[in-house]
């Protein structure tokens, strides 16, 4: 069992900056690839950002893609995620997701993750 606990939501105006970190409470962390995702009321859960457990690479939705970074730092067990020029429409509780399978790369959608966290709410004001 893996337990993530998320942090670093809050309120920011258009154009700010946030950076949410993910903790997880395993120490095989490093073999899981991870992810973020974000969802508003009565739409389902959207794909952000992943990245497999070697921090290798990298991939994005084209909506965040060159706003927001995601990076992970095994030996403390967290992930990250960079948000600069924040808009309006970034605003959604933001969820980090573990993928235990072992598999090499990294997964876009929601059902392919086995472990998520409680979610931290990113409001943008315009």
């Amino acid at each position: 069992q893996v337990q993530l606990v998320e942090s670093g939501g809050g309120l920011v105006q258009t154009g700010g900056s946030l950076r949410l970190s993910c903790t997880a409470s395993r120490r095989t962390f490093s073999g899981y690839s991870m992810a973020w995702f974000r969802q508003v009321p009565g739409k389902e859960r959207e794909f952000v950002a992943a990245i497999p457990g070697t921090g290798s690479y990298t991939r994005y939705a084209d909506s965040v893609k060159g706003r927001f970074t995601i990076s992970r730092d095994n030996p403390k067990n967290t992930v990250y995620l960079r948000m600069n020029s924040l808009q309006p429409e970034d605003t959604a509780v933001y969820y980090c997701a573990a993928d235990s399978s072992g598999w090499i790369g990294v997964r876009t959608r929601a059902h392919e993750y086995d472990y998520w966290g409680q979610g931290t709410q990113v409001t943008v004001s315009s």
